[in-house]
């Protein structure tokens, strides 16, 4: 089972006397991927969000185009673009682009994305189930503009016989992989020759273990795939239990937020959400800090390192260490570097 790393640019909102500048959280994740690197994971992902101090990462090309030139060993991936937000010439040029200049490192994941706070900033039209119909469709757009000379006719595109140029060398186009959660979702991926990434977001393992299902259901029914699947969980490796409470604690109020900004019922100002309340935190319907140590990766490298062969068992190619908590970057860096001494060994 590979392991790789995934990261945005994060400001713990807790606290706003003790956030990082933007520049200071970059460096930050900077960091956190030449670790990474140098500790030879196998992947460094970030995703794609827009107006949120939450989780910042306007064009995840940006910063893996900056990672390939300070890093030798991982490859580099969207976990994922917001595939709604982009018009598939752009998707396709700029993903062939960064391909060529990252040495032919790139991994393009795609998703519907997650916040309607972000729809309706770009189309006030958008909703979920919109944006996971353009999401397929700008797959085929994809396909076909690395191919060249490709026309299309629909639903929300339509343009006259284009190339996507630079084109990717035949034979080794990037690997697009597909954030998917439903059936339908898994089915569309593995029938249309992507890889599939998946996260139980806040649930366990009983999540973790349905996830594969469905991904195994969709390869029974095209049994001519060899599709990759990608499991995302938040990770903690503590020092001891006390230390894992302590940041089960701090990710039960990272949860919280996110749920706060999946509404998208609270006035935003300045990029950050209005300040959640200790009642906000105990009455949070993602589960509690008991819920967050059971069903996250949190725990000592033993434990860590238990969780990810009971995955690697289940079936999965590839886990992605989600390092998003709300944490202080030196807790970051300390779990990090114990997930890399003390767990990845047992995967080598």
């Amino acid at each position: 089972m590979e392991l790789s790393l995934f990261v945005h640019m994060e400001r713990p909102w807790s606290d706003p006397g003790r956030q990082p500048s933007f520049r200071q959280a970059y460096q930050d994740v900077l960091e956190l991927c030449l670790t990474a690197d140098q500790g030879r994971m196998d992947k460094v992902w970030t995703g794609e969000h827009h107006g949120m101090d939450f989780t910042i990462a306007p064009n995840p090309f940006l910063n893996l185009i900056d990672l390939a030139r300070r890093t030798q060993h991982v490859r580099l991936g969207t976990s994922t673009l917001n595939a709604a937000l982009w018009n598939p010439i752009k998707v396709a040029g700029e993903a062939a682009m960064s391909d060529l200049i990252m040495d032919g490192r790139l991994e393009l994941g795609l998703a519907r994305g997650a916040y309607s706070f972000e729809y309706e900033r770009f189309d006030a039209t958008l909703d979920a189930w919109q944006a996971g119909q353009r999401l397929r469709e700008i797959v085929r757009c994809v396909k076909g503009l690395w191919a060249g000379d490709y026309a299309h006719e629909g639903e929300f595109w339509q343009f006259p016989t284009t190339t996507c140029i630079p084109q990717p060398e035949p034979g080794k186009e990037p690997p697009i992989w597909i954030a998917a959660r439903d059936p339908n979702s898994h089915d569309f991926a593995v029938a249309n020759g992507c890889n599939v990434k998946v996260t139980p977001l806040w649930k366990g393992v009983e999540e973790v273990q349905d996830l594969m299902g469905k991904f195994q259901t969709a390869c029974a029914a095209h049994p001519q795939a060899k599709p990759k699947i990608l499991l995302l969980h938040h990770v903690y490796v503590a020092k001891d239990e006390a230390d894992a409470r302590r940041a089960a604690t701090t990710l039960h109020q990272w949860y919280t937020t996110f749920g706060a900004w999946f509404q998208n019922k609270r006035p935003v100002v300045q990029g950050q959400i209005e300040p959640l309340t200790a009642e906000d935190y105990a009455i949070n319907p993602l589960g509690s800090v008991d819920d967050i140590l059971a069903t996250q990766v949190i725990g000592t490298a033993a434990q860590v390192q238990d969780r990810l062969a009971l995955y690697q068992d289940m079936g999965y190619d590839e886990f992605a260490y989600w390092s998003d908590n709300g944490l202080s970057h030196a807790d970051k860096m300390g779990s990090l570097e114990r997930f890399i001494e003390q767990v990845m060994p047992a995967f080598r």
